[in-house]
């Protein structure tokens, strides 16, 4: 999938908020700054030498993403911070010697005279690669556009040992909503066999009837999305959120065919049992709308960030991932399907059995 960094403040947001990211990318670039308040800054002038640019054009570039730049991590110092921001840099530059470093991390610097300086607009690294997001102007800003695309590529498939397919069974949450949506899955598949006539299609029907209701689409269209195998459970690659409203609409349409089976003393063709899923779903639209827009947000938005596949027909519902939907599935806690199980056999075997 082409991703402009330049035009795509979602694409911008989704690699600025991947920390994971961010640390691997950090190391690649070592651009060096200056050392303040247990982080490191770069001044104007660092960051247009750093792209070749004039210092008017990065000044431009704040005017019109202010907001943005302001979010990252750009900020403008005054007072007693902008007062001991200066002390240490007057430290460096009095000390830098290239024969003989005191601080190797900004010798090859030239962050200008700013001893005279009111006030003093400084950036940190998430906001240093956020101009380089944005710039036009600077081919050094292109090349960098194409390491960091390049790198939180390398840095999900190595947090996941390579394999995007299943991220979702990385969150904490998927194994018991896998169990649950199984046993309800049951119950349904039980309704349609004992509530409809016998037909070799139904099953796959009404399964895509669930997941067109949910997401818009089908179980081919789905797994083409994602680039699966024929041979691919499309529910093995499902986000929890979006198991447990599969399940609920199974569960809820394997007792409304059951009370019309009951009603009516015989088998619903299946004509009959169309008619009652979308009467079913016409009744829990609005108390299922909420959770609805929050799955197909989540499925769509995830899978934009970490699968790079767009689901079109949810395309309205992608939006940025903040930092804990990157820390839910990369990190400390996202372990592999089958670590989970090792740690949590017992657990698992009493949901299955409940």
């Amino acid at each position: 999938m082409d991703k402009n960094l330049t035009t795509s403040d979602l694409h911008r947001r989704n690699i600025l908020n991947n920390r994971f990211a961010l640390l691997e990318i950090e190391k690649e670039v070592a651009f060096p700054g200056i050392p303040f308040e247990a982080t490191i800054k770069y001044t104007k002038k660092q960051i247009a030498d750093f792209y070749d640019i004039d210092v008017r054009t990065i000044e431009r570039y704040i005017d019109q993403h202010e907001e943005e730049l302001l979010a990252n991590g750009y900020e403008v110092l005054k007072g007693k911070r902008l007062k001991v921001f200066k002390k240490v840099y007057s430290e460096i530059v009095t000390n830098r010697d290239d024969s003989n470093p005191i601080n190797g991390d900004v010798t090859d610097i030239d962050v200008g005279d700013i001893s005279r300086a009111p006030s003093l607009g400084v950036f940190d690294f998430r906001t240093f690669l956020n101009i380089g997001m944005l710039l036009t102007e600077s081919n050094r800003a292109k090349q960098l556009r194409s390491l960091i695309l390049d790198m939180v590529i390398d840095t999900i498939n190595a947090k996941i040992g390579g394999v995007t397919k299943y991220i979702n069974q990385r969150e904490e949450e998927f194994l018991p909503s896998a169990i649950r949506e199984f046993n309800y899955r049951e119950n349904f598949t039980r309704a349609l066999d004992e509530c409809i006539v016998d037909n070799k299609w139904k099953y796959a029907q009404f399964t895509d009837a669930v997941y067109k209701s949910i997401f818009n689409e089908n179980a081919k269209e789905y797994k083409q999305i994602l680039k699966l195998k024929a041979t691919d459970s499309p529910r093995e690659t499902m986000y929890s959120e979006v198991l447990d409203l599969i399940a609920a609409y199974e569960n809820g349409f394997a007792d409304d065919l059951k009370t019309k089976y009951e009603e009516l003393g015989h088998k619903l063709t299946i004509p009959q049992a169309t008619l009652l899923f979308g009467e079913f779903e016409l009744k829990g639209r609005s108390i299922l709308k909420p959770l609805l827009e929050k799955a197909r947000t989540l499925m769509a938005s995830r899978d934009m960030a970490f699968r790079d596949a767009l689901h079109e027909k949810l395309n309205k519902y992608v939006t940025h991932l903040n930092e804990t939907e990157f820390d839910k599935f990369l990190g400390k806690h996202s372990i592999s399907l089958e670590e989970r199980l090792k740690d949590n056999i017992d657990v698992f075997k009493r949901l299955k059995n409940r």
